[in-house]
């Protein structure tokens, strides 16, 4: 699948964000999440890293959530790419599981949130919202929360 602009009035939304999953049900459900917040919009998808990096130069987006396990190129790959070529722009990875020892890894690459595909409904806009604000959304297996720095 190639990436795709979904919402033509993206333009007009106060938070556009880019979704980046290899699975079209994962991007649906993000989607339908996403934009349940009023003023926020999927202002495109991609199904792997190659996509993603190109949709983000050339649409730049509020902010990326990005899958880490991908066909082609992987999240992270893309993710360091996409930080370094344009750090104003937010990326947020998406996993099914995440490790502190993960997560560290992250952060150094300058990716600003992680959330776990386990608790995308409890987890997935708050780590927007904090990312937007200029903060770090990343979770701690000691607790239920996010750690902010």
């Amino acid at each position: 699948m190639n990436a795709q602009t979904l919402n033509p009035q993206s333009a007009e939304a106060r938070v556009r964000i880019l979704v980046v999953d290899d699975h079209e049900v994962m991007r649906l459900g993000m989607r339908n999440l996403l934009e349940s917040i009023s003023g926020w919009c999927v202002c495109a998808e991609a199904s792997n890293g190659r996509e993603a990096i190109e949709s983000a130069l050339r649409l730049r987006p509020d902010v990326v959530i990005m899958d880490i396990t991908m066909p082609g190129m992987n999240g992270l790959d893309a993710a360091s790419r996409i930080t370094e070529s344009q750090p104003d722009i937010p990326v947020i990875l998406f996993s099914l599981h995440l490790s502190d020892d993960v997560i560290s890894h992250f952060q150094k690459d300058g990716i600003r949130g992680a959330v776990s595909k386990g608790d995308a409904a409890r987890d997935l806009v708050a780590a927007v919202e904090t990312v937007l604000s200029g903060g770090n959304f990343f979770p701690s297996r000691k607790s239920s929360g996010k750690l902010m720095h």
